[in-house]
């Protein structure tokens, strides 16, 4: 992505296609369904868990727009002010008249100075917003969006000057994105803001697209990347996670395995505390718990379960086609 600094307050974005990004039919049918509810003129809200992609989609939709995009993370401390912009610094002039050579005039005038924020500029210019963790403002400072939404138009205070209110421009589009309601730091969404975009859930990549992705962003090679995907996709509907692995953890087991030159094999002991390290952090908000024991057994299962060395299976057949040869007669 390209940055662009149009003021002190508002840096724009000019997205271009992700390199690596992977466009399974999974993720392709999430980016239509995206663009064709914009085209229509509504604004879209991502809402999963962290970990499952929300703001890269939205800077992928985003990209295939190709308008320039306005970046908002959401926070506490927002007010209007933080959105729509205010009064910053002062603006000084001074007019000296020397028309009368014995006779110095001097005028000075001090001014505040209005500065745009970012959803104004963005409503302005027809630019593309993405409203990244929305939930984490307050609902107050986000009631402006209300008649930007419904009405086309953007309220602006008085402190602005003449112009009182200003119409949306029909390029101006709208991307939200957040947690669930019941993560820390979260606002819950009041009904009329929610009412006036079209959420889409976003739960796990299916298995083919978490593949992808592990393999995209690590060197380890695929047969091990499977492994990996395989394995921490069965620890996720396991019953002992306290919070729910995503595909960042198969993305740091692969680089993390391919850092130590180790195989995805249940009987490498560098490979095993990899797994171990990495899923326990990402999974036990509450440290060494009674839940500990518990997840290293169950991690300890499903390493022996899908990481089995080939070797050791070709071993173990060999054994089995010889334990049942028939008996030859004497």
């Amino acid at each position: 992505m390209i940055k662009n600094k149009i003021n002190n307050r508002t840096t724009l974005i000019e997205p271009v296609p992700q390199k690596g990004f992977i466009e399974t039919d999974f993720i392709q049918d999430i980016t239509e369904r995206g663009l064709n509810y914009l085209e229509t003129g509504f604004p879209i809200h991502f809402r999963g868990r962290t970990g499952t992609g929300k703001t890269t989609l939205a800077m992928h939709i985003a990209s295939k727009i190709g308008r320039p995009v306005v970046l908002i993370h959401g926070d506490e401390e927002f007010t209007t002010a933080d959105l729509v912009g205010g009064e910053h610094g002062y603006r000084k002039s001074k007019m000296v008249d020397n028309y009368i050579h014995s006779v110095l005039k001097t005028e000075e005038n001090m001014t505040k100075r209005w500065v745009d924020n970012r959803l104004t500029t963005a409503v302005k210019y027809g630019y593309t917003l993405i409203y990244d963790e929305f939930t984490r403002s307050r609902p107050e400072a986000n009631n402006i969006l209300l008649s930007v939404l419904e009405e086309n138009i953007l309220e602006l205070p008085a402190e602005r000057g003449n112009e009182n209110y200003l119409q949306v421009n029909p390029d101006f589009r709208v991307i939200f994105t957040s947690n669930p309601e019941e993560y820390a730091g979260t606002h819950e969404t009041q009904d009329a803001l929610r009412d006036r975009m079209v959420t889409i859930d976003l739960n796990d990549f299916d298995e083919d697209t978490e593949v992808a992705i592990t393999s995209s962003k690590s060197d380890i090679g695929m047969e091990d990347t499977k492994k990996v995907v395989s394995l921490v996709r069965d620890f996720r509907s396991s019953e002992v996670c306290e919070i729910i692995p995503t595909v960042r953890a198969s993305i740091m087991i692969c680089k993390a395995a391919h850092h130590w030159d180790v195989q995805a094999i249940a009987s490498n002991s560098t490979f095993r505390q990899i797994c171990m390290d990495i899923l326990n952090s990402q999974t036990n908000r509450f440290g060494p718990t009674h839940t500990n024991g518990r997840i290293k057994n169950v991690l300890n299962e499903l390493i022996d379960k899908h990481c089995t060395d080939p070797k050791s299976k070709i071993k173990a057949k060999t054994e089995k086609k010889n334990t049942t040869q028939p008996l030859t007669q004497q």
